[in-house]
């Protein structure tokens, strides 16, 4: 949190990005796809929530990265502290730009005329699960991090991940639109299941399948990817 104080640019992408993405894809889409900018940003507005933080996700391990070249992690391992506190540190500072980018999203997205069914409460629920669930799929990139040998190499790969990930989804329109041989891909992609999650609760009709599916999806990564990330951690 501290870089952000002395860098205060480093939160463009979790401020200057959602809302480009948020009035990029409304103002070109919503005519087309619904009809109407109004009736297709409630659609829409849970979906870039969830893709501009699964996307800002990738810059955890990009900044892992940076600090080993930069010798910085060399003086965590010689202080008497808690050996995960420095990998742990990286995700708990990430998940208040996770929150900052969902509010701005949302600040957006009511700026434009967005009324989410769910209400105070269902915005509150969608916001902290999709936290929660970022917070779980960054130990995928603080791995990356450890084990590639660049910054551009880390970016590189997590934008391959990513970008199929976010693109391929119910983001920005049903997937039911999509030829058959996508939906099957589309249907078994996390961030389907993460954005279904999140606009049930948004839209004021939670779905508990696909709610208990992304949390024991997100236990799942941590348990895999933190253990992984711990041991390569120890071994540098």
């Amino acid at each position: 949190m501290l870089k952000i104080k002395h860098v205060p640019e480093q939160l463009f992408d979790v401020t200057v990005f959602p809302i480009m993405m948020t009035l990029m894809f409304t103002y070109l889409f919503g005519g087309a796809l619904a009809g109407s900018t109004s009736e297709y940003l409630t659609y829409l507005l849970p979906g870039i929530m969830v893709m501009s933080v699964i996307m800002t996700t990738m810059y955890t391990g990009v900044s892992v990265n940076t600090d080993i070249q930069k010798g910085v992690f060399d003086r965590f391992r010689t202080l008497p502290v808690w050996r995960p506190a420095a990998m742990v540190g990286y995700l708990l500072g990430d998940m208040v730009r996770y929150v900052l980018a969902s509010l701005v999203i949302l600040g957006v997205g009511l700026a434009l005329g967005y009324r989410p069914g769910g209400g105070v409460v269902g915005v509150a629920a969608g916001i902290l699960l999709l936290v929660a669930f970022s917070f779980a799929f960054s130990w995928i990139w603080t791995l990356f991090g450890l084990v590639l040998r660049s910054e551009k190499s880390v970016m590189g790969v997590s934008m391959l991940v990513i970008f199929p990930l976010t693109f391929l989804s119910n983001v920005l329109v049903e997937p039911e639109t999509m030829p058959g041989w996508l939906q099957v891909f589309v249907d078994v992609s996390p961030v389907t299941r993460l954005v279904a999650a999140v606009r049930g609760l948004m839209d004021g009709a939670a779905d508990v399948g696909e709610i208990t599916w992304v949390l024991v999806a997100g236990l799942l990564l941590v348990a895999v990817f933190g253990t992984l990330t711990m041991h390569r951690y120890n071994r540098r």
